[in-house]
């Protein structure tokens, strides 16, 4: 309501200038498509808000200085006025941040490129969605065209969403090509910091407990995506992400040291027998995700490098294997991060069923492999250490991962928890 109240108070402030020659004067240049694109662009800009100079273009249609194909390409102009500012505000941002802004930059710049060349059709298809002008008198005019400016700027955006969401994934290529990652070497990485251990809530065991969780959570994703851009390297020898790898490692590390301490911290208190076995409960799933850590970042990385440094590769069946078999492992890795997350018996019970079923996958995966080396495919010949060793370490880690859930069918037990044996 206050928006509304402000237009017309700027609308009534307005009235005069229908009579300024030199304001009239400059209004009439913007007829020029090109000129009422800059002149928005530049405009929104200044401003800083797209929707602020929209509405500054509705009012001057209010008061009849400005007709919709006039004001068809200001409004142009202020959607990459808009992703100007957000240009603008993303220099000193993360790379993620820029990818962002350069992408909506663009994306619009491009719209509007596509745009202008028809803007009295498109006029045509604002006036189509609006009330009819045929016989209208200045004071509806006066009502009906801030309309369809209004319309027109949705109609935009809306069939640009439209007509560039087919091409997402080619566009988003193009930026990353544009804008790299950055390699940080791991002396020159941030240190690393805990966004959950309050050492204040350690008299408080199961605020504590749920804030080593959260902790403990956080590290898993780190894993996570530690266990997704190890085959990189492997499948499309880009070796950027063997240094993001031994980056988070350290952060692994870090997370398991500062988690294990503070649950040590929390069993010195008088807890009940339940938050003892809730506390290790998370120190044994830090410990299956620092080993599949540690498996990435030491053995597969190890090999990933030695691997970008040859001159073979896999056979196209191979390679297709391996993949295939590297995304159930990722999946397994989900399902074990359920179980923990939201105490999931019934996907811990999954997750063993799974195990079973993906180490029969992997026995078959060798075999084709086998069958592969006795016909002298050359491929396989030459890569054959580096794609058993793969299979064999993917296959590790969805051991790791399954125990997580194994640990929580067994603590969950009550019959078959493990007792405390007496003491010599």
């Amino acid at each position: 309501g206050i928006i509304f109240y402000g237009m017309y108070v700027m609308s009534e402030a307005m009235e005069p200038l229908r009579s300024y020659e030199p304001f009239i004067d400059s209004l009439v240049k913007l007829d020029n498509p090109l000129l009422g694109i800059l002149a928005g662009t530049l405009a929104t800009a200044l401003i800083q808000s797209s929707g602020a100079f929209i509405g500054i273009v509705i009012i001057l249609s209010m008061q009849g200085f400005i007709n919709l194909e006039t004001g068809i390409p200001l409004i142009l102009g202020s959607n990459i006025g808009t992703a100007i500012t957000a240009l603008i505000a993303s220099i000193n941002t993360n790379t993620e941040a820029k990818k962002v802004a350069i992408a909506h930059t663009l994306f619009k710049i491009l719209g509007v490129l596509l745009f202008a060349w028809w803007i009295p059709y498109f006029a045509k298809l604002a006036e189509w969605f609006s009330p009819d002008t045929t016989n209208a008198t200045s004071n509806q005019l006066s009502q009906i065209v801030p309309r369809q400016l209004a319309n027109a700027h949705t109609i935009f955006n809306i069939l640009m969403t439209l007509m560039f969401l087919p091409f997402v994934n080619l566009f988003a290529k193009f930026i990353n090509r544009i804008i790299p990652e950055k390699r940080i070497k791991p002396e020159d990485a941030e240190p690393c910091t805990l966004l959950y251990l309050d050492n204040s809530m350690l008299d408080t065991p199961a605020l504590a407990l749920n804030l080593a969780k959260q902790e403990t959570l956080r590290m898993g994703n780190i894993v996570k995506d530690m266990l997704k851009d190890i085959i990189v390297p492997f499948t499309e020898r880009k070796i950027d992400a063997l240094f993001t790898i031994e980056n988070k490692e350290k952060e692994v590390n870090f997370l398991r040291d500062k988690i294990n301490a503070y649950l040590i911290q929390i069993s010195k208190e008088k807890i009940e027998k339940e938050r003892v076995d809730e506390a290790f409960q998370i120190m044994f799933t830090v410990k299956e995700l620092e080993q599949i850590a540690d498996i990435i970042s030491t053995n597969l990385m190890n090999k990933a490098k030695s691997w970008n440094s040859a001159k073979f590769d896999f056979s196209e069946e191979g390679k297709n294997e391996i993949i295939t078999y590297h995304s159930m492992i990722i999946k397994q890795f989900n399902r074990a991060f359920e179980v923990f997350q939201n105490v999931n018996l019934a996907q811990a019970e999954t997750l063993k069923k799974k195990l079973k079923s993906y180490n029969e996958i992997n026995l078959e995966l060798e075999r084709n492999h086998y069958i592969r080396l006795m016909n002298q495919v050359d491929a396989t010949v030459t890569s054959s250490k580096t794609h058993l060793e793969l299979l064999d370490m993917f296959k590790q880690i969805s051991q790791h991962s399954t125990n997580i859930g194994r640990i929580l069918l067994k603590w969950t037990d009550k019959e078959n928890r493990p007792k405390n044996k007496a003491k010599n």
